[in-house]
């Protein structure tokens, strides 16, 4: 049985959530419980609204994180971040999307929860393109973002083997 639609395409915050977050490499939305879901091209859900859900009287976002980052932001600013039901206990973070959002805090939380969830070889790409572009505009380094593995490279000397 379909979930009924909980949130509304009109609300400006669910439009700026979704904005960030399919701005972000290979995600995609995919409706789910009635509500928004942002994942990632051959890995997994890092984003889901929350109109409301299961009457929170609030509407937020909820993102993929860590327990220690979740602990540190739902301590740090309760009236802003709370565990949210049935994905807190891995370590979600509900945003509350109230009065007054810090825009910017929010991008960095999706981006990072986007590149826990992105498969390995989207995050190397990610670095190699990092690399690449290092003046590339207005982004700003993230706050605990994941980085990818070094990637082991043949030196010029070394011959192929053949084999």
């Amino acid at each position: 049985m379909a979930h009924p639609r909980m949130y509304d395409d009109a609300n400006p915050k669910i439009r700026r959530v979704r904005q960030i977050c399919l701005a972000l490499p290979e995600a995609y939305e995919k409706e789910a419980w009635g509500e928004c879901t942002f994942r990632v091209t051959g890995g997994s859900m890092f984003a889901m609204t929350d109109n409301d859900h299961h009457g929170s009287g609030h509407v937020a976002v909820w993102v993929r994180s860590s327990p220690m980052v979740q602990e540190i932001l739902v301590h740090s600013g309760p009236d802003r971040f709370f565990v949210p039901p049935y994905v807190g206990a891995k370590g979600w973070i509900g945003v509350k999307l109230g009065s007054k959002v810090d825009w910017d805090e929010v991008r960095d939380l999706l981006a990072d929860a986007h590149a826990l969830s992105a498969p390995k070889r989207a995050r190397r790409a990610g670095a190699r393109n990092a690399k690449a572009a290092p003046d590339a505009g207005a982004a700003k380094p993230r706050r605990g973002a994941a980085s990818a593995p070094p990637t082991k490279t043949r030196s010029a000397k070394a011959p192929r083997r053949k084999g």
